[in-house]
């Protein structure tokens, strides 16, 4: 195979794999440019610029100043000295004026959100981070500053990691300007580094998205890729599977029946049939250790891995059927404060107690549910319009209350889900992130308008 060719393979776990961390960043991301926008709008509020400092940081800041892996939110000036901090009344000391994120902003009016380069942080101990920024300006349209937003390199490192893809797998997030932002197998020399000129980036910047064969530039594998560029924002993410690791299994099967043949052909009867013994075991054992692989060992529901894969297949099938694809996301409301109250282990069993109820309300063989990660559930219901949808996922919110597990942080002082439901009929240009987008702005207003609910976005057919 010449170098770059494309491989005639249909890449559906890579894909499954990208899609699903691409919806992962893409929904923390814009949280973030809300909270900057929130920040933005409120310095300009004389009212809000008035108060005390322990009262304003909390309507400038919002909640986003406590998310797990956020490193600082702060204001700079138009010098780029620190003037306020998220993090405390009184400011910590520093200059970033030479950091792109601000540089960007002061020369550029028109700069909109910005995503920097990879940096070690010089209040948080050298961290690696990464941030955003959005620019202050003054009545006159000058600059005033920036609000910035950074976020710790380990958030990226902890949802790759998350991800098998074999010993010689790998993962990437890179900037569209050729930085390396991520990668797993994780090596902090790469992280930065400039891949720009590599063959394979040349590749990600050809189209939206793509598949091909190439040797990496990093490690000098040979792996089959694929690739897709976020349509908001200016990042790319890259899946690649070695190629001896794609066809090991074949190899290794072809092997043992080569033995088998060769050791009927001699007339070892009574070989064969112990080998044959141990292989059925064998197989059953990989069966059995399949499966644990492609499950959630908290809640027995699918994981990740495998919810990319169901997700892939259905929507292929409502594709070649013209049938109505929904999905529901699943969130327990307010599972954070759950946590702190009661402890991890009842964290746990609540977990768990939540996913028999949602496995208890889908019935048939077709339908399945999957545990996303941390408190979110999906549930993917092929062959099902937008009122059965829904009818479904109410049935799921209300088991879901009905267990009457106490919750003290909640507002119903029980432990509730609140559930975005989505339908879409697809045709050949339509793609699975589409419904799982309406499905995740759905759950989005089901949060936003009180929790404990279920909100429906049905999609029109796509012309």
């Amino acid at each position: 195979m010449e170098h770059g060719a494309h491989v005639n393979r249909k890449p559906t776990l890579s894909r499954g794999v990208a899609l699903i961390a691409e919806r992962d960043i893409e929904r923390n991301f814009e949280l973030y440019a809300l909270s900057l926008q929130a920040a933005v709008d409120g310095l300009g509020k004389a009212d809000v610029m008035a108060l005390p400092p322990r009262l304003r940081a909390p309507i400038l800041f919002d909640r986003a100043a406590t998310a797990k892996y956020l490193g600082s939110m702060l204001v700079l000036d138009a010098s780029g000295n620190v003037v306020i901090d998220a993090a405390s009344e009184t400011p910590r000391k520093g200059n970033f004026a030479d950091r792109d994120y601000f540089k960007v902003q002061r020369d550029n009016p028109d700069a909109g959100l910005f995503v920097s380069a990879p940096f070690r942080s010089r209040l948080r101990n050298g961290s690696p981070s990464i941030a955003l920024s959005r620019r202050l300006s003054h009545a006159d349209g000058s600059f005033a500053g920036i609000v910035m937003i950074a976020i710790n390199l380990e958030y990226f490192h902890q949802l790759f990691a998350d991800i098998s893809l074999g010993s010689h797998g790998a993962i990437s997030l890179i900037a569209d300007d050729g930085l390396m932002i991520m990668r797993q197998p994780y090596d902090p020399k790469v992280i930065g580094r400039d891949i720009s000129n590599a063959s394979t980036f040349r590749q990600f910047r050809s189209a939206p998205e793509g598949s091909f064969s190439d040797t990496s530039s990093i490690d000098g594998v040979r792996r089959f890729y694929f690739f897709r560029n976020f349509p908001r924002l200016p990042l790319i993410i890259m899946v690649a599977e070695a190629e001896p690791e794609i066809y090991a299994a074949w190899r290794r099967r072809a092997l043992t029946i080569g033995s088998l043949m060769g050791a009927f052909s001699l007339g070892f009867v009574g070989l064969s049939l112990v080998l044959g013994t141990q292989l059925r075991r064998r197989m059953r054992a990989e069966s059995e250790l399949q499966m644990l692989a492609r499950t959630d060992s908290l809640t027995g529901l699918h994981n990740r891995r495998t919810l990319g894969e169901i997700l892939e297949h259905e929507w292929r099938r409502a594709k070649r059927t013209r049938s109505v694809f929904s999905l529901l996301f699943v969130d327990i409301d307010r599972f954070k404060a759950y946590n702190d109250t009661y402890g991890h282990q009842a964290g746990d069993d609540t977990l768990a107690a939540v996913a028999r109820c949602i496995g208890e309300n889908i019935r048939r063989p077709a339908d399945t549910a999957a545990r996303y990660g941390g408190e979110e559930f999906i549930v993917v219901l092929p062959d099902t319009p937008a009122d059965g949808a829904c009818v479904i996922a109410e049935k799921i919110r209300r088991a879901i209350s009905g267990l009457a597990i106490e919750h003290a942080g909640s507002e119903y002082g029980r432990v509730t889900a609140s559930i975005g439901s989505a339908s879409w009929t697809p045709d050949e240009n339509a793609d699975v992130t589409t419904v799982i987008k309406a499905a995740d702005e759905a759950l989005y207003n089901a949060k936003a308008t009180g929790r404990n609910k279920v909100m429906a976005r049905p999609a029109a057919l796509p012309s």
